[in-house]
């Protein structure tokens, strides 16, 4: 069941949370998340070994099964507190690289563009500190013609705009387009997921503890009575 739950809060996690991942410097975020959600899959597996042990009573089965739920917690444990020390860096690591992806990806890297476009969206931002930003970006100043947002005499990409529609971004009064950059919402998103990662990877990690003492009373019940 606790591998159940894990698996389910980490496929959530890349469907709905690994837009923005590619805006990353680092990939200790993704990394992570692909760890608990292995962590997951091999509680789900070990939990099949073990019922398969005690139904034929064999200790060979419940032996591999609690090397499983060891190996289980300590990538649980791993992976819990690397989030809460992730957490605490985000902010810094955003702020130093943030900024020159929206400046230098835009309109030349799809994924950036469209993660970019997804995120001003639904934050309700515009640029990375500030809507200014976008003035000195390379999607604004080029002049290339194979851009995959054409500038076509915006001054912000469409998707700053507070309602979205065809060439919206000429304008970047604040009827049209919010002022905040998007630095600050992306980190508190981030900064809350991580702390749930954290917790859950560090809060059932403790289930395989107690998974492994019982598993080991019973591999020594199993000698005395085979014995």
């Amino acid at each position: 069941m606790s591998g159940l739950v894990i698996i389910g809060v980490t496929v959530w996690t890349v469907l709905w949370k690994h837009h923005y991942v590619s805006l990353l410097s680092t990939t200790n975020y993704a990394i992570g998340t692909y760890s608990l959600l292995a962590a997951g899959l091999l509680a789900v597996l070990g939990g099949i070994l073990g019922c398969c042990g005690v139904w034929r009573e064999q200790r060979a089965l419940l032996l591999g099964y609690t090397f499983i739920l060891l190996f289980v917690f300590l990538l649980e444990a791993i992976v819990g507190g690397l989030a809460y020390l992730y957490e605490t860096q985000i902010e810094l690591e955003l702020q130093t690289s943030l900024n020159s992806t929206f400046m230098e990806q835009y309109g030349v890297s799809e994924r950036q563009t469209e993660a970019i476009d997804r995120m001003q969206q639904e934050f309700g931002c515009c640029g990375a500190v500030r809507f200014e930003d976008w003035r000195h970006s390379v999607w604004l100043r080029s002049r290339r013609k194979d851009l995959i947002r054409p500038t076509e005499g915006r001054l912000v990409p469409d998707s700053c705009c507070i309602s979205v529609t065809p060439r919206c971004g000429r304008s970047d009064r604040p009827s049209n387009i919010p002022y905040t950059g998007c630095i600050y919402k992306m980190a508190d998103d981030l900064k809350h997921h991580l702390i749930l990662l954290g917790a859950i990877g560090l809060g059932i990690c403790v289930i395989q503890v107690f998974g492994m003492i019982l598993s080991c009373c019973l591999y020594v019940k199993l000698k005395n009575v085979l014995d």
